[in-house]
Formats: structure tokens, sequence, C-alpha cells
């Protein structure tokens, strides 16, 4: 019996010479069968060349549109679906790349009838991350549904998602704060001197490496903006790019051409010092395309340089580790601690009242106020009410109802308008 093939995958191929001469560099390709395809991603460059697999297995293979049963669908073919009908509409396509690749690697020669809790807690164990796993299997759900709806099988497929970690509860103090912008803004690149007298000594440069966090830190502190607004946030309108209006002081936290997402990310006026800030950065060419910019050039990501000033400024995380996400969290809380109206904060932050009131209401001053207070005071002193009528008011009483109700002879069964006039006027 032939041995079944593998299919397509991804390869790397070192750098080819002859003659002591390079003739092809090292790189990334797709070998399925007898042909190799490049990629032109090199070693750097593995995720890009993962969705280069990605779309070639999907233009290669197009799965079957009809209804079936579940036994007889592959969950591959509900993946490939699935991406061919939303990738298009995805904000982003490189990260829905990896999670479908990573998907059908696991999923694949497996039918929607296997889609159960076991076999999703085995994915999960595979994964290696509960929080990866769930991120994951959130796309096979929707993936699933879409098939539904579009009539291709029949029969209900649930699938089990891991449970939810723990909330992120670390939150920045005013002084830590502090002490990180202080941090990045005095920091000097240090770096080993190799001739001369000092040679082997390591000494401070001139060079400022990490100012371009200092400006991201402000931009997340003021406004509790999500990390990818802050990297494209420009002082031009201009697609791919969060538009700051430096003369009416208005944030647009949503990409110029960018679909709206879940992740809500409203307009939102900017504080006084915080558009003082941007205005100077952009008057003094500090900041020429975008507000935080690293050599002149807009960043991809903060994440490294803003691990660095973390442990510079030596922050405790015995209670919990700082990313940049960390920022979006102390702008919550700082706002409940000010006693700021929650439906505006929730506006500011572009997060529901609901997540907010639940994750961080406990910081607001009134918090629960009410009750603590009550709780530990004495009752209240009960008022004196007499259950005993006076004899003149119970006589006046007893006179109104046996008076007899004068009714209009012309009224009868047939006749109910004087009877509705006595209801109405309360006689009755």
């Amino acid at each position: 019996m032939p041995r079944r093939g593998r299919g397509p995958y991804l390869y790397w191929r070192n750098e080819r010479r002859k003659g002591g001469k390079a003739i092809a560099r090292a790189t990334w390709i797709i070998i399925d069968g007898s042909k190799h395809i490049a990629t032109g991603s090199l070693c750097w460059r593995r995720f890009k060349s993962t969705g280069i697999l990605a779309r070639y297995i999907t233009e290669k293979y197009s799965p079957v549109r009809r209804e079936r049963l579940i036994e007889a669908i592959d969950v591959a073919d509900v993946l490939n679906v699935y991406y061919d009908d939303t990738r298009a509409r995805q904000a982003n396509q490189s990260k829905l790349d990896e999670r479908i690749l990573r998907l059908a690697s696991w999923w694949g020669g497996k039918t929607l009838a296997d889609v159960n809790g076991e076999s999703c807690r085995a994915y999960a164990a595979w994964r290696g991350s509960n929080g990866g796993a769930r991120r994951d299997l959130e796309d096979l759900r929707a993936a699933i549904n879409h098939h539904e709806k579009e009539g291709y099988h029949r029969g209900r497929v649930r699938v089990v998602l891991p449970e939810k970690g723990l909330p992120r509860e670390r939150w920045l103090t005013r002084s830590e704060a502090a002490l990180l912008v202080w941090t990045c803004w005095r920091y000097r690149e240090t770096q080993t001197v190799h001739v001369g007298s000092l040679k082997g000594r390591k000494v401070e440069t001139d060079k400022r490496p990490l100012r371009h966090v200092a400006r991201f830190i402000l931009i997340g502190l003021y406004t509790g903006t999500r990390a990818g607004a802050i990297a494209s946030a420009s002082p031009f309108r201009e697609p791919g790019r969060s538009f700051v209006d430096l003369g009416s002081g208005i944030f647009y936290r949503l990409a110029i051409g960018k679909r709206a997402t879940t992740k809500r990310q409203t307009p939102v006026p900017l504080p006084s010092r915080l558009l003082a800030h941007l205005r100077r950065w952009s008057r003094l060419g500090i900041s020429k395309s975008h507000f935080v910019e690293w050599n002149g050039k807009p960043i991809a990501s903060v994440k490294t340089g803003f691990a660095s000033a973390v442990r510079l400024a030596k922050l405790d995380l015995r209670i919990g580790n700082v990313t940049p996400h960390t920022l979006r969290h102390t702008a919550a809380t700082w706002l409940m601690q000010r006693a700021a109206p929650m439906w505006e904060a929730a506006g500011y932050l572009g997060m529901s009242e609901k997540t907010l009131r639940e994750t961080y209401g406990h910081h607001h001053p009134d918090h629960l106020h009410g009750a603590a207070n009550a709780i530990s005071t004495h009752a209240a002193p009960k008022k004196n009410v007499s259950l005993v009528f006076p004899l003149a008011e119970e006589r006046a009483r007893r006179d109104i109802a046996s008076q007899p109700l004068s009714l209009d002879p012309a009224g009868g069964p047939g006749r109910t308008r004087t009877c509705n006039q006595t209801v109405m006027s309360g006689r009755l």
C-alpha cells in the first residue's frame, strides 16, 4: 500500500553557495510533493511564511459546499469555508492565518462528529495554553456556526471552551507611573569599549533608546487606549492611522479605513496636559508621521522596550506582571478613584458600563459605602403612629358610609352611562 503523502508544509532551506559565492539566500519554502514554492521570507519571518502556506493550501483545495451529515464532513473543510468567506473582513488577517493553520494541523482528518468536550480538552492540552486554546477554539466554533448557517451540514456540534483566566487586576499607582516615565526619559544606552585604555568597560552614550516608550506611556495613561491604536496615532488623517486632531483636541482611535470591532475604539477628547505634549512634539518635529516613533519610523509593537523599562524601573511584579495593557487598567482605576461618572468613564475608555462596574467599580469612593455606613450605625427611631381613630372621625366616617347613593332613575341594565359616571366619580 503506498504511503500517504504529507501534504504541503514549510521547510527551511539553507543558503546555497557555489565557488565561495552565495547563489541563493536562506529562506522558507513550501514543499508540496515535488514542487518547491518560494515564500520570500527570511528566518525571522516565519509567521509571514505561515500565512503564505495557509493561503496556498486554501487556494489549492476547495471544499465541497452542499448539505451533508456531520459524520461525513472533515473539520478542515469547515475551516476552509470559513477562511474563504470571512478573511477579507477580519481586522487582523495575519493572526487569523496563524490560528486557522494551527487548527487545521490538529483537527484535519477529524469529522464534525468528533468535535466534543473530550477532543476540545485534548486540543487545549496540545496547545499548552488555556488562553491560546480558548481563542483558537472560538474560531473553530465560529467556523462551525458559519458552516451551519450556510446550510452545509445537519446536526448540532458543540465546541467546549476552556475556562476563562482570572482577570488581570494589576494597575500602577501614580508614583509607579511617574517612576516608569522618568526611567524611560532619562535612560541612556550603554556600550562596551573595544579599543583604547577603556577597553572592556561599559560606558553610557548620549543615545536615549526609551523615550518613545515614555511617549507611549503618557498617551496610554491619559486615554486608556489600546496599544495598537496608540502605535498608529498620527497628526495626519491617512488610511491605516488613528487620527489625532490637534486643533479640536479629539483622538479618533479607530484607524481610518478599518472596520469597527467589539473592541470599542470611540473618539475621545484629549486631556489638556496630554494635548499640550502632542502639540509640542508635532511642532518641534519630534513626531514626524506618528506620535510614537523609533529612529524616525512608526513602531509595530512596544513590548520589548516596555519590558526593558519595567525591568529598569524595578517595579514590583509579585502582585502581577506589568505590560502595555496595564496602562488601560490603570486609566480605568484612576477614573474610578477620582469618582468619575460611570457612564462617562465607560465612554471615555471605550468599554461597556457593565464591564467597568464589575471590574473597576470597587475603586470608586462611593462603592457600597451607603450599605457599609447603614450596617454600622444605630437604628433610626420609629415614628409614633396611633392606630386608634378619634371618636369624632369614626362617627363622620360612619355617617358618610350610611348615606344612600343617588342613582339616575332612568338608569338600568340597558343604560350604563349613569353607573359609569358613578364609578369614575369614586363613589363606589
